[in-house]
């Protein structure tokens, strides 16, 4: 899982560098979401497999960073799920104001402040543990680390899932109206039945496209945060929370699936990328769209 998802985004990070057609604010999004999945894929979830050993070897020091960068990154992932709801919302949403509102400097911009936020909220619910290393270890040779479960509840979970889920759903009422207007614009009986069918598999490709986001992202992180619902504090550290971790984890890889492997130019990118040809000269102005 480690190395495909780090495997995965990295092709994402390439594809879009490289290629000049794929820099757009909507794609700089996707490379963001791609650079934070990476690193959970290259460092965070080599760090889990070592919370699995009986002992941990690495210092007291050591296990609170490392938890530094996974919560990091992970915050970072989800921040940028919501940036693409909010890019896609205004771009079905109020379609004519987005080329004005919607800029490549104002996306870079968004991005930044994203990285800052995480990584802010990210030395806020480590501070106890950044302060004294192994305050909360029984014994040597643990790497145990305490958060507050409600805080950490509201800030990654019920806040990002809400804002994905109203936005989402408003593109979802603006595409079907969309549809059925167009639909009530045909005049012949044929074309009628036609369009009938065009507004249902727009419908249920629409619905099928917003559950897939949406149910994968409640699938990898409901697990979790379920246990959090109690308002206590969570022990991380125990076999059962590295497992529920590691559900979060996968989010990350299947995040360039739902984001990216939906999207042509992608494939033909990567097959440009395994082929080498991306190693040519001026390849980068190859047509990928």
């Amino acid at each position: 899982m480690s190395v495909l998802t780090a495997v995965l985004n990295l092709l994402v990070i390439i594809s879009i560098s490289h290629f000049r057609q794929l820099h757009t604010p909507t794609n700089l999004l996707l490379l963001s979401l791609a650079v934070s999945d990476f690193l959970v894929g290259l460092i965070v979830m080599p760090f889990q497999i070592l919370l699995t050993e009986p002992c941990w070897f690495l210092g007291y020091l050591m296990c609170p960073l490392l938890y530094l960068v996974a919560c990091f990154t992970v915050s970072a992932s989800v921040i940028n799920m919501v940036l693409i709801s909010v890019d896609r919302y205004v771009a079905i949403c109020h379609p004519l104001i987005y080329p004005i509102n919607v800029t490549e400097r104002r996306i870079r911009i968004s991005v930044i402040l994203s990285w800052i936020y995480s990584g802010l909220y990210s030395l806020l619910i480590l501070t106890d543990n950044l302060k004294q290393p192994g305050r909360f270890n029984s014994c040597y040779g643990e790497c145990v680390i305490r958060v507050n479960g409600a805080v950490d509840l509201v800030i990654s979970f019920i806040i990002p899932i809400s804002a994905i889920i109203i936005l989402y759903m408003r593109v979802f009422v603006v595409a079907v109206s969309q549809a059925r207007s167009l639909h009530s614009h045909t005049k012949a009986v044929k074309l009628r039945r036609s369009g009938n069918a065009t507004v249902q598999r727009s419908e249920l490709k629409a619905a099928r496209t917003l559950g897939v986001i949406v149910a994968v992202f409640l699938m990898c992180y409901c697990p979790y945060y379920c246990v959090s619902l109690s308002g206590t504090d969570i022990m991380v550290g125990s076999p059962s929370q590295v497992l529920l971790i590691f559900f979060i984890y996968s989010n990350s890889c299947l995040n360039p699936v739902i984001y990216a492997f939906l999207y042509p130019w992608f494939r033909k990118s990567v097959k440009l990328i395994v082929t080498l040809q991306i190693l040519r000269p001026n390849s980068y102005a190859g047509n990928v769209i």
